[in-house]
């Protein structure tokens, strides 16, 4: 592993620890980005269209509505 490898992984990390990523003492939110507002149309909910981006090679996965 070479110093641009490490530091290439470790950006990747703080950018989804720190937009991503949910805290528990933040209510699940990430500490960079605020918790979107929750889906409380039934036929919203029955119709999600969920989408994965794996960062790091698949080590991370983050999870988000597709628009």
């Amino acid at each position: 592993m070479s110093a641009a490898h490490l530091i290439h992984s470790l950006r990747e990390f703080e950018a989804h620890y720190n937009t991503h990523r949910p805290h528990r003492t933040l209510a699940q939110a990430a500490p960079l980005r605020p918790n979107p507002e929750p889906i409380t149309e039934t036929a919203q909910i029955i119709d999600l269209n969920i989408r994965r981006r794996d960062r790091l090679g698949g080590i991370l996965h983050e999870y988000e509505h597709a628009a």
